[in-house]
């Protein structure tokens, strides 16, 4: 069979040298010149009554000398028996008994298939190879004023580069003089461009489509994001699926049994069925033809290719096809609450305040201090702020942060508290919660605001659940799949968290080091289970589970631990993947029923002798193709 790989840096069709264009069309070119001496040598007997050998001859040489090369090699190299010396062998043998055009067929037939497969199995090639190209080799580097093009593996974090409309970004980055639309569909399947401006991220491989901007590089070249993909798309084709490894084993084994099966028939028949000795050896060599495991042998790589070139176009990494095998059998998944089932960081999603100052200025004056604070709750209240109002924040004046409790400061010489019940006056808040006749739902974790000991404003903020995380849910639990949740709060808090989310169960006060345990028992009930995550401390139960799903945005550890990765972190590429692997599952079951239903058939039909050899090799040849094609639905989805 073909095998694909993927070059560092391959050449585009334009700058490859002629010859190579040719070698790539040699199959083919050989096939169909071997079929034009066939059909003249054919038309040669008829006319002349003679049976024009010599012309058979070339066609076996020109058609079958790149299959007989390849099984010699693969012999010497493996120490095996493949099925192209079956075919060879089959060949030769017509020959041997003046069956020189069904010899002739064969060979034609069969360097034709050989040459479709190869131009099959390429398509799922192109569709991974073509992310190579998306990798721009030069970058406009900014510096001092001067622009110079340079490589892109000289690029180094804090290098600008300046990058114009209809270009690749050649680094990872963010913006900091222009604004822009990018494409970023290659990367994370998102067809809509995304506008970016000052401070925003971009991401190599990305194109630039309306405005001139300059970028400060954040990652070297081998560090970005577009580097792990390609790393793990190679990697992902040099493993093999379980059912692969099966019927390379069973393949080995299965020539050996067809080679003696030959060597009886060409002895025992003549005895047993009073055959003449000129059809027994035909009937060897058409059982030399029909049994070869060529389709068997077919079923289940073209299908596994497909399916990882399609997860790429669709911003789902898939590391081998294993992994698709593997998940097609999943009975339950454990979803990381922070960073997978919720946006992983907090947002304010409401405030009231007491106070005599209008809104605007209240949030304002709040937001000049937090504004001074590193903690995400302050980030949050600033965002939260900046979504409100575009007027100019006042200056906090005195600003003092005190660690987990809060922080405080001045603003127009008034003095504010902000922070958690206790670091603010506590009977305060209390009496402010019941005023306002405010609910406090688990779930939330709540700001306050104190100004001359006197509680005046709160604000609400929740990690928020993503907004593809219901929708995902639902649709797996119609897939017959369990989900369970598993967090480190507590059992209100992760109740109520998962009622809104949707899961079927969830695991409260689940420590990062107790994961692994809790994945452990989810096996024992349910078997095969996969777990998404996104933090270092979810790689251990991701290594343990039955496929470890990373959200891309997560932590590089659980990027290189898991065995698929979600690069736009959409919860719903879950779904498509988990009924990629049943499908990629149930076309390779039928390439192998229906392979080996077809040898079974034309094996019977050879012994009742009602099977000639160039029908055989249709037979056996056309089901070869025809399991490729089907496993090449997959690049479709």
């Amino acid at each position: 069979m073909s095998q694909l790989s993927l070059s560092s840096k391959p050449q585009t069709p334009a700058q490859q040298p002629y010859f190579q264009t040719m070698k790539k069309h040699w199959e083919l070119i050989a096939a169909l010149f071997s079929g034009l001496l066939i059909l003249i040598g054919w038309m040669t007997s008829l006319y002349f009554h003679t049976t024009p050998w010599y012309l058979f001859l070339i066609a076996y040489i020109i058609g079958g000398y790149a299959k007989a090369k390849e099984g010699f090699y693969d012999t010497i190299r493996n120490h095996e028996l493949n099925v192209e010396l079956l075919m060879i062998l089959a060949a030769v043998g017509a020959a041997c008994i003046n069956h020189w055009l069904e010899g002739a067929v064969l060979i034609f037939i069969f360097s034709l298939s050989g040459a479709l497969e190869t131009y099959a199995t390429d398509r799922s090639s192109k569709a991974l190879s073509s992310l190579m190209s998306l990798q721009p080799e030069t970058a406009r580097l900014v510096s001092h004023g001067n622009e110079q093009i340079v490589p892109v593996e000289r690029l180094n974090p804090g290098d600008m580069i300046r990058i114009k409309p209809g270009e690749r970004v050649p680094a990872d980055g963010s913006i900091i003089i222009g604004s822009t639309s990018l494409d970023e569909s290659a990367m994370t399947g998102e067809s809509i461009p995304l506008f970016k401006s000052e401070n925003d991220e971009v991401m190599a491989g990305t194109v630039n489509l309306s405005s001139a901007v300059t970028v400060k590089v954040t990652k070297k070249n081998d560090e970005t994001l577009f580097h792990k993909i390609l790393s793990l798309v190679q990697n992902a084709q040099s493993e093999k699926a379980p059912s692969q490894v099966f019927i390379e084993k069973f393949e080995r084994h299965y020539v050996k049994i067809v080679l003696v099966c030959v060597a009886l028939m060409i002895i025992l028949p003549p005895f047993i069925f009073n055959w003449t000795w000129s059809n027994t050896i035909y009937r060897a060599m058409v059982l030399l033809v029909v049994a070869s495991p060529c389709a068997l042998v077919a079923s289940t790589m073209p299908a596994v290719l497909s399916s990882i070139a399609y997860g790429a176009k669709k911003g789902i990494l898939i590391k081998g096809g294993v992994h698709l095998e593997q998940l097609s059998r999943i009975k339950a998944i454990a979803f990381d609450k922070t960073g997978t089932l919720t946006n992983g960081r907090p947002e304010v999603i409401n405030f009231v305040h007491s106070s005599s100052l209008e809104d605007n200025e209240f949030l304002l004056a709040v937001a000049a201090i937090e504004y001074e604070a590193t903690h995400p709750l302050s980030e949050a209240i600033v965002r939260f702020v900046n979504e409100k109002t575009q007027d100019p924040r006042p200056e906090a004046n005195n600003v003092e942060t005190k660690p987990g409790l809060g922080v405080e400061g001045v603003v127009n010489n008034k003095k504010f508290i902000i922070g958690k019940s206790g670091y603010v006056n506590e009977k305060a808040a209390k009496e402010f919660i019941k005023d306002q006749q405010i609910d406090i739902l688990n779930g939330q974790t709540h700001v306050f605001v104190e100004y001359n000991d006197r509680v005046i404003g709160m604000f609400f903020l929740k990690d928020k659940i993503r907004n593809t995380s219901q929708s995902a849910i639902k649709q797996l639990q119609r897939l017959g799949i369990e989900t369970i949740m598993l967090t480190g709060d507590n059992k209100e808090t992760a109740e109520a968290l998962a009622k809104e989310a949707g899961v079927s169960q969830f695991v409260a006060n689940c420590l990062p080091e107790n994961k692994v345990n809790e994945l452990k028992q989810l096996q024992k009930r349910f078997t095969n289970v996969a777990m998404v995550g996104d933090g270092i401390n979810d790689t251990p139960a991701m290594a343990a589970s039955s496929v470890g799903i990373a959200m891309g945005g997560g932590t590089d550890v659980a990027l290189e631990t898991s065995d698929i990765v979600l690069v736009k972190n959409d919860l719903l590429r879950i779904v498509d993947i988990v009924r990629l692997s049943k499908k990629m599952d149930r076309i390779i079951k039928q390439n192998i029923v229906f392979a080996l239903a077809m040898i079974i058939v034309l094996i019977i039909s050879n012994f009742s002798q009602i099977l000639s050899m160039p029908i055989g090799v249709i037979g056996h040849e056309g089901s070869t193709i025809l399991v490729i094609l089907n496993g090449l639905r997959l690049l479709k989805g």
